[in-house]
């Protein structure tokens, strides 16, 4: 069975496949360069769900950040950056299911250092940057082609509400805060504003030039 890149990759509902995915998040983590299944600590991962408060909160922020805004941003819109330029361990896979509202891991963990700097991965227009519930203090920036990146479980906000980015500039450093096992960058990506909408972190920064993995 094939699926589209952006999706979460299909799951057999067997004993086996949960046994399966329980130990692909209990044991599955690995670090840039290394091959999938390399042993590695899996300690820094998220625990986020869906946040009503935080999604009322974006709704509310992103209504008052007029689109235009967008199209002024600072940079080059086609230009995409890394979130992070020092090496780091992938400790869960965008689409990786389980009890979450969407029925997967919405985004990409990638385990740093506590006080390691973020970097935007686009040109665009911080819509929120705040303490987010499940996401602790977080960052989400609109970009000029609609998509909406949330950085979560963030150290410390380095940017404002309405600020215009580039791409590459440093907007955060990543922590542990929220609903989180230990310090690492929550990295989501959606085609629009609404839980629900999110697509595949690496293959989107894939298509733009960026590799995550």
């Amino acid at each position: 069975m094939t699926s589209h890149i952006d999706q979460p990759p299909g799951t057999a509902t067997t004993r086996r496949g949960a046994l399966g995915i329980g130990m692909a998040l209990l044991g599955g983590a690995f670090s840039v360069g290394m091959a999938p299944g390399a042993a590695t600590r899996t300690d820094d991962t998220c625990l986020i769900g869906y946040d009503a408060a935080f999604e009322d909160a974006l709704a509310e922020a992103d209504a008052r950040t007029p689109v235009e805004e967008d199209r002024l941003g600072a940079g080059l819109p086609g230009v995409f950056a890394r979130p992070l330029r020092r090496g780091y361990r992938v400790t869960a896979r965008y689409g990786v299911r389980g009890n979450w509202l969407a029925g997967h891991h919405t985004g990409i963990d990638l385990a740093v250092p506590r006080g390691t700097p973020v970097y935007a991965v686009s040109a665009g227009t911080v819509v929120l940057a705040q303490r987010s519930g499940d996401y602790g203090n977080a960052v989400t920036i609109r970009m000029p082609d609609g998509h909406y990146t949330v950085y979560g479980h963030l150290n410390r906000i380095r940017t404002r509400v309405g600020a215009r980015v580039s791409a590459g500039a440093r907007i955060a450093d990543s922590g542990s805060t929220g609903r989180a096992t230990g310090p690492h960058l929550h990295l989501e990506i959606r085609s629009s504003r609404p839980y629900g909408s999110d697509v595949n972190p690496a293959a989107y920064l894939a298509r733009r030039g960026v590799r995550l993995l």
